[in-house]
């Protein structure tokens, strides 16, 4: 798919939507990796934000015949919510949204993300609950290959996606500029933080597969990461806002 299939596509799939919501759609945002800098064209899925009124939340069924039409053409299923569920979560759910307003597109309606602010306390909660949740997960995961270490890398390229994630909040508290890339905020956050760069470019270009790493090193870089995200987590613990 090039890059005027995907203008096509959005497009498509925007009046698709329209279509089946009328009015109850509110504002249609391609959100992510589709909307920034590490979109890539034959791996990356499209993630839309779906701003529904009340009676259109009530009607989820009317996307139906939309998302069968579209599961097989790289669309994820849309997070479809309220404007009332947006405000009433930047408490709860601050993570999701300011990643979502790190990256996106307005497809259609209105911009409810461009006016979010977000507190820095709710922020802290939730990066520290989930640093330390992600990394008990981090764990699992490795004692989950029971030795099978070539299993590792699936969680590689799993956790790295989360952990950028996590690492944007973590800029954002430190009231630092939070990069387009994946692999640059991963980098300045790390360089904040005093983590080990090197090791987070290394886990970076076996996630891409640019370096393939024997079972042997894999074990190794996956202890390495398992500290390095424990270091995080230390960060974030002692850090006051």
């Amino acid at each position: 798919m090039g890059t005027k299939d995907l203008e096509k596509n959005l497009q498509e799939f925007s009046n698709d939507f329209q279509k089946a919501f009328g009015s109850g759609l509110l504002s249609l945002i391609l959100y992510g990796s589709g909307a920034g800098a590490d979109f890539d064209l034959k791996k990356s899925d499209l993630n839309f934000l779906a701003v529904l009124t009340e009676t259109g939340i009530n009607q989820l069924s009317k996307a139906f015949p939309v998302l069968k039409k579209w599961e097989r053409r790289g669309v994820a299923i849309p997070i479809c919510v309220t404007r009332g569920y947006i405000e009433s979560s930047l408490d709860t759910f601050p993570l999701e949204f300011l990643n979502m307003k790190n990256s996106y597109r307005l497809i259609f309606g209105e911009d409810v993300l461009k006016d979010l602010s977000f507190a820095k306390k709710h922020v802290r909660l939730q990066v520290e609950r989930e640093l330390k949740g992600k990394l008990l997960l981090l764990r699992e995961a490795y004692l989950g290959t029971k030795g099978n270490l070539r299993n590792l890398k699936p969680v590689i390229v799993k956790s790295l996606t989360t952990f950028a994630s996590i690492f944007r909040g973590i800029l954002f508290l430190l009231e630092k500029d939070i990069p387009p890339a994946k692999r640059d905020v991963i980098s300045s956050a790390g360089i904040e933080m005093g983590l080990d760069n090197e090791l987070f470019n290394e886990l970076y270009d076996t996630a891409k597969g640019l370096k393939k790493p024997s079972s042997s090193e894999l074990d190794r870089i996956v202890i390495r990461y398992i500290e390095e995200i424990k270091k995080a987590a230390f960060f974030i613990d002692k850090l006051e806002i």
